[in-house]
């Protein structure tokens, strides 16, 4: 048995665990196929693998998940007798730092807004109302982005302001409330549809490009890109991490906490229910926006500062 059918058993055996395996896929086959169709697993070499990992690029995070990626298939491999080692590398370089979230102040997000209103595209892929939509829904559900672009008609129930997520990442889906202000930006996005003529299927996408297609994430990327210029959004130091689309869902969460925190209310009892409303796995995915900005330290400060008075007035 060559690499490339090793690989696809592989793949074939992380589908009948029920995991997502479009990244091992997008990573496996490529490092297959670079050594051609017959080549035999023996034929991988540390230098192989090393060029690969690296591209001769700077280390990034991506080095470290295709190293775990490829780790994941070579135990595999491994343990059915393919083959007797893994051309891994022994020593890992130096992780580099997670990219820290930019969280937008609601005066950025105003200055967002109505640059989305005002910009143009040449090309007419996207229409303003739509990167609008897309942006406001992210910042009054906290959605992911491929979760917001990856909804159908279907899935947005304005009736009972609910959006459902189906299948998402880790495969999970969940049933997503959204306010009435957030209900009315949809409904008045959705009516756009008729206006449109486009197809009433209601499997059809609800966010659609200027041809009545599913909106491409990389322009919107893009055009978001585009408006936080306009807008005059940039982080203060030099820094190749820009603010990204992806981070008005940390700014959602962050926002929600912070509130929690002004109003008196009990964050810790509260925190899985955010948990599971953002789609997060795991608790300690949504603990980390608990120390992400200043003011939701500061107002985690004075529920403790009133705690404390509160204990030393019973002494």
């Amino acid at each position: 048995m060559n690499l490339q059918q090793i690989i696809e058993q592989y793949l074939a055996f992380q589908r009948t665990l029920g995991k997502r395996f479009d990244c091992l896929a997008d990573i496996l086959r490529p490092f297959g196929s670079a050594l051609g169709p017959g080549a035999d697993i023996s034929a991988v070499s540390a230098e192989y693998v090393k060029e690969f990992l690296t591209k001769g690029r700077p280390i990034t995070t991506t080095y470290f998940i295709k190293y775990r990626v490829l780790r994941g298939f070579y135990r595999y491999a491994q343990s059915r007798g393919y083959t007797g080692g893994a051309p891994l590398p022994v020593v890992l370089p130096r992780q580099p730092a997670r990219v820290r979230p930019y969280i937008y102040s609601r005066e950025e997000i105003r200055r967002l807004l109505a640059a989305t209103d005002s910009l143009q595209d040449a090309y007419r892929r996207l229409e303003p109302i739509t990167l609008r939509t897309i942006v406001l829904l992210l910042y009054g559900s906290g959605l992911r982005v491929s979760e917001a672009l990856a909804l159908n008609r279907q899935d947005v129930d304005l009736a009972r302001s609910l959006v459902t997520v189906r299948a998402s990442k880790f495969y999970r889906s969940r049933l997503v409330p959204v306010g009435k202000d957030l209900t009315q930006v949809l409904s008045t996005y959705a009516a756009r549809a008729t206006v449109c003529s486009l197809p009433p299927s209601a499997e059809a996408p609800f966010f659609t490009d200027c041809r009545g297609g599913r909106v491409n994430y990389a322009i919107v990327r893009w055009r978001f890109r585009h408006a936080c210029n306009q807008a005059g959004i940039r982080r203060r130091t030099p820094d190749r991490y820009q603010p990204r689309l992806h981070d008005v869902r940390h700014t959602f969460a962050t926002d929600r906490l912070t509130s929690w925190y002004r109003q008196g209310a009990d964050v810790q009892a509260l925190l899985p229910h955010l948990s599971v409303y953002l789609g997060h796995v795991h608790l300690a995915a949504t603990q980390v926006y608990l120390s992400m900005t200043p003011e939701l330290l500061q107002a985690a400060s004075g529920r403790f500062e009133r705690y404390a008075f509160a204990e030393d007035s019973h002494d």
